[in-house]
């Protein structure tokens, strides 16, 4: 072999690692958690926040890697065609293709890329230096290239100047923590919690309050002994008080001050003004979202609101405690009424109450019954049979036969689920 042969062949290798460097530079960088390099910037990493620079501007850094990886390649190629044709003359085009090919698959695709992937965070400490002047070297190149191809796909009326990516934080979030759950590193619990955290922006009050129809509520008419009877036994620290009719909430009356006001009587429950110690209702609209609630509950310093539509009807309320139990699961104490609104049953079936909530039950049950068009079980079952059901009448949709127990008068009371076996 001449020398100019042995210098082509070593240029070839050196092209071919330059191009397994830039596939599993790509691929490590792209990969790479972010949370974790935040971590290590903070930590006093230098590298990590090098590399935290570069994935902020992700299209001038795949730019710049692509058209590194295909300069080498490209020359990497010329230069085996022409080795191949000096040994074996014109059939060296075939010889330095079927070789070059093989040789760039395996070890510069294949190979740098499932290194990179197997410990990306590692992986692009040790490589961001360099690539950080890779970055610096193309990057006028890259906004040329970026720009023409921008106007080439304005033609066809696709706009690249939109910065939206495919899924939000919240949904890459939900994601990862899936992943984590399917994994073993997250708990079932710590999964519905972080979930229930992620949900607050997109449920509103309308989901989570407690309907009129079971509300507990207090005339202001009956006699201050019997509101405070009821008062003391109310599982509730804060109930509404109406006046004339049960939607004209005027107030609620808080336990404590019921306390304060029997200590300032020496227990004289008939002498006590109901109307002095309760305190203003305050009314939020049903579609106000979960997040906003709860940051105003927190602005207030409130704990209850009612919750009114868009006419101003009174639709139920909704407490500080229903909007944490979303993010925490059930929070109970040595007052709380037990009733969780499902039933187990020895062959497997739940008896399922139908005001209990959608999301509850996928809680409790880790189902996957659909939330978006009926927030409880009975109107799930309403929705899909476009029907109010008799009783005895089963539906199956979802992986579940839906079996309605009780019926009074339009509303589904009680209904018994079974998964089906084949799902």
């Amino acid at each position: 072999m001449t020398l100019s042969l042995l210098l082509f062949l070593v240029a070839i290798i050196i092209l071919i690692a330059c191009s397994a460097f830039f596939s599993g530079s790509e691929t490590a960088l792209t990969a790479a958690s972010r949370a974790r390099m935040l971590a290590m910037e903070k930590a006093g990493e230098e590298r990590a926040g090098l590399v935290n620079q570069l994935i902020e501007k992700r299209d001038r850094l795949i730019g710049a890697l692509l058209l590194g990886n295909n300069l080498v390649n490209i020359l990497a190629s010329a230069l085996a065609t022409s080795f191949f044709i000096e040994l074996f003359g014109q059939a060296g085009v075939v010889y330095a293709t079927i070789t070059l090919t093989v040789v760039i698959v395996i070890f510069a695709e294949v190979l740098p890329k499932s290194w990179a992937i197997s410990d990306p965070d590692r992986f692009s400490l040790r490589v961001s230096p360099v690539i950080r002047w890779v970055v610096v070297l193309f990057g006028p190149a890259t906004k040329v290239i970026t720009g023409l191809v921008r106007q080439i796909l304005a033609i066809f009326k696709v706009n690249l100047d939109k910065d939206t990516a495919l899924l939000s934080a919240r949904e890459e979030l939900r994601g990862t923590v899936a992943i984590l759950h399917q994994e073993g590193s997250v708990i079932k619990d710590e999964r519905d919690r972080l979930d229930g955290l992620l949900d607050l922006h997109e449920l509103e009050v309308s989901d989570v309050m407690i309907h009129r129809t079971k509300m507990e509520s207090l005339d202001i008419d009956m006699a201050s002994d019997k509101i405070i009877a009821k008062v003391i036994e109310s599982p509730y620290t804060r109930i509404p008080v109406w006046k004339e009719e049960a939607d004209n909430i005027i107030g609620f009356l808080h336990s404590k001050d019921v306390l304060r006001a029997m200590a300032s009587q020496n227990g004289k429950s008939r002498e006590i003004s109901i109307k002095k110690i309760i305190s203003e209702p305050w009314f939020v609209p049903e579609t106000t979202s979960l997040q906003s609630q709860l940051n105003a509950f927190l602005h207030r310093n409130a704990h209850i609101a009612l919750v009114v539509d868009e006419y101003g009807e009174v639709e139920g309320l909704v407490t500080l405690e229903d909007i944490l139990e979303e993010i925490v699961g059930d929070i109970a104490d040595e007052h709380d009424q037990n009733i969780k609104g499902f039933d187990p049953q020895a062959d497997g079936s739940f008896i399922v109450e139908g005001t209990l909530p959608i999301r509850d039950l996928n809680r409790a049950l880790d189902w996957e019954l659909p939330d978006e068009e009926a927030t409880t079980v009975a109107g799930l079952v309403i929705h899909e049979a476009q029907m109010i059901p008799e009783e005895k009448q089963t539906f199956t949709f979802y992986g579940k036969r839906f079996v309605i127990l009780k019926r009074e008068k339009n509303r589904i009371t009680q209904l018994r689920i079974r998964t089906l076996q084949n799902h």
